[in-house]
């Protein structure tokens, strides 16, 4: 999946098709929209454990300094150590992780926003990250919708553009041409699901009967 290239204009055109009012793709056949399903099919992120709490506007543990240190990379630089990793410095690492990969910041360059989240996963506590992650993609869904809406440039509104990516990939690989199934996916196939000798890997699942 990591391969998977990044196709802008299918992201662009399938925009729209996005209606703000019942936060999904209104294609020709259905409604379709990203469930937290997906995002444990694609991503293997946490969706199950109980939420004790927000993740912004929280009082964190560690100082982390953003500004004025020259982009990621400079963020890299100074807070680059050698030797074992302690809880600081693994919390410091997701928040780089969470703020440049997953929920891709806004801002692209070092912030603080998701500090909170980072220490809690640092900790190894229990922490349902994949709804999070669909929160985001939900409202970056919002935000082109609006954007569209009044005719306006989209321009950088952050969030995780290659989730949609990803699942539109997922959802239209026939189309697209693109082996889904020889692709990884954090977890196996399931018991159920398994090719025969004879079978080719790129089949339909529902074994339909050739046109």
């Amino acid at each position: 999946m990591a391969d998977m290239e990044k196709n802008e204009s299918m992201m662009i055109a399938t925009s729209y098709f996005c209606s703000d009012t019942l936060n999904a793709f209104i294609f020709g056949h259905s409604p379709a929209f990203p469930t937290l399903a997906d995002v444990v099919m694609l991503t293997g992120l946490e969706v199950a454990t109980a939420n004790d709490g927000g993740i912004f506007n929280c009082k964190t543990k560690y100082k982390v300094e953003t500004r004025n240190i020259g982009g990621w990379s400079g963020y890299v630089q100074k807070y680059r150590q050698t030797g074992s990793v302690g809880q600081r410095e693994h919390a410091i690492f997701l928040n780089m992780w969470l703020d440049k990969f997953i929920l891709y910041g806004r801002s692209v360059g070092p912030t603080s926003v998701y500090l909170s989240a980072a220490e809690r996963l640092a900790n190894g506590n229990g922490f349902p990250l994949g709804r999070y992650l669909l929160g985001s993609v939900y409202h970056l869904l919002h935000q082109v919708a609006e954007k569209l809406l009044l005719s306006e440039p989209i321009g950088n509104l952050g969030g995780p553009w290659w989730f949609i990516n990803m699942w539109l990939n997922a959802h239209m690989h026939k189309r697209l041409r693109w082996d889904f199934f020889t692709q990884q996916f954090p977890q196996d196939n399931t018991d159920d699901y398994e090719l025969a000798e004879d079978e080719s890997a790129t089949r339909s699942p529902l074994k339909a009967k050739p046109s």
